[in-house]
């Protein structure tokens, strides 16, 4: 057992992963049973859809966070990666938080408010100790985005405390533009860059992604804006105009990443697709907010589609990749790829047919979600908790 916490607990991946995809995989498990089985799973100071709304958004939504942010942030800047003793603590206060939120109605309100608040201030410490070393405008701003992160749940938090600040419908939509702002930039990094070396290895030199030098002080913007709009004019036209030129931006940049390599191998293709999802999800948004649509059929097609399938795409990637093993996405999670766009547009169209189709609609976008992560824990568990396999020793070239 001790091997076992040393092994998860020595890479920020192993443990931040592993528990994000299976808090996705239960959390929404235990939403389904509340809000269409009726079962008292969940804590009665908090309506179902507020308790699942916050934990997928803060807590599968930051788990996800720490487990990139503590293994990609070294490799940008050589500094050392955080060790057992932090990586352990950094889990421990996101159990802490998640445990204190399902036990509201057992715990002071306070305290609970102060265990949520706790992770992210936690997280963003270490990671600015580690981006000081080599500061760039285009890492420093993840900062920025971290902070929007929690500010969003502290509006969440004063809600829940009954202050005149609070506005817990406000703090989750800013809390998830937080993510999509990472995303944006992240995702117009990543999804172009692995596309050219699974290409450079396939030994094709043309045809690569393009990517012009401008679209990343422009991703930038895009997301340090959006969840400004939302923090400042809430569900304005200003917020859906940002929005949808956002969204445009993102599906633009999407088709200049566009080759045929990349619908060869799922590991690729899921980003591409994950990211169009993105821009699909604001323009959806931002349409429902000049009164075309729901806004809350959309924001979920975002989340499902967008923010559920680009952490997976990452999260598998890096797993793979940081784990030793061959880039090449198993066929549980392959299949997940495909499941999360479809949930998410089952999940659009219930909130838009309405109606009698609503619930058949929403309910198999839900069991759509938890299939998804069931594939994805199962595919995770033996990479995560297993060692990396010895490296292929490199000797001579063979005599001919």
């Amino acid at each position: 057992m001790k091997r076992f916490f040393t092994l998860l607990l020595g890479e920020g991946f192993r443990v931040f992963f592993l528990i994000a995809v299976l808090f996705a995989l239960v959390a929404l498990s235990l939403w389904l049973a509340a809000y269409f089985g009726g079962l008292a799973l969940l804590p009665e100071r908090l309506p179902p859809t507020d308790w699942h709304a916050h934990e997928l958004v803060f807590g599968y939504g930051g788990a996800a966070l720490a487990g990139f942010f503590l293994t990609a942030v070294p490799n940008w800047t050589g500094a050392k990666a955080a060790r057992h003793l932090y990586i352990g603590t950094a889990a421990a206060i996101w159990l802490s938080a998640r445990m204190a939120v399902f036990f509201i109605d057992f715990l002071p309100i306070g305290v609970v408010s102060l265990l949520a608040l706790s992770f992210a201030p936690f997280l963003g410490a270490k990671i600015a100790l580690q981006l000081i070393r080599k500061p760039k405008l285009q890492n420093l701003v993840f900062l920025i985005f971290l902070a929007a992160f929690w500010t969003g749940d502290l509006l969440v938090q004063l809600d829940w405390l009954d202050l005149p600040a609070g506005d817990a419908a406000t703090g989750l939509r800013v809390g998830l533009l937080a993510l999509v702002s990472m995303i944006i930039v992240l995702g117009g990094r990543v999804a172009p860059a692995f596309t050219r070396n699974a290409m450079h290895r396939a030994g094709i030199e043309k045809d690569m992604p393009s990517d012009p030098q401008i679209f990343t002080p422009l991703a930038i913007a895009a997301g340090l804006v959006l969840p400004l709009s939302e923090l400042v004019f809430g569900d304005s036209w200003w917020t859906g105009s940002v929005m949808i030129l956002s969204g445009g931006f993102v599906l633009l940049r999407g088709l200049k990443w566009h080759t045929r390599f990349q619908w060869t191998q799922p590991i690729l293709w899921t980003l591409h697709l994950s990211y169009g999802a993105v821009g699909l999800g604001l323009l959806l948004w931002g349409g429902a907010l000049m009164g075309i649509g729901d806004d809350v059929a959309a924001l979920h097609f975002l989340a499902i589609g967008g923010v559920g399938g680009m952490t997976v795409s990452v999260m598998s990637r890096a797993s793979l990749g940081h784990a030793g093993r061959p880039l090449v996405a198993p066929g549980g999670v392959a299949l997940a790829y495909l499941l999360l766009p479809c949930g998410a547009l089952l999940r659009w169209a219930g909130g838009w047919i309405g109606g009698a189709a609503y619930v058949p609609l929403v309910l198999l976008s839900g069991l759509i979600w938890c299939l998804a992560f069931a594939l994805v824990a199962a595919a995770f568990w033996p990479i995560l908790t297993s060692p990396r396999p010895p490296r292929a020793p490199v000797g001579p070239p063979p005599v001919k």
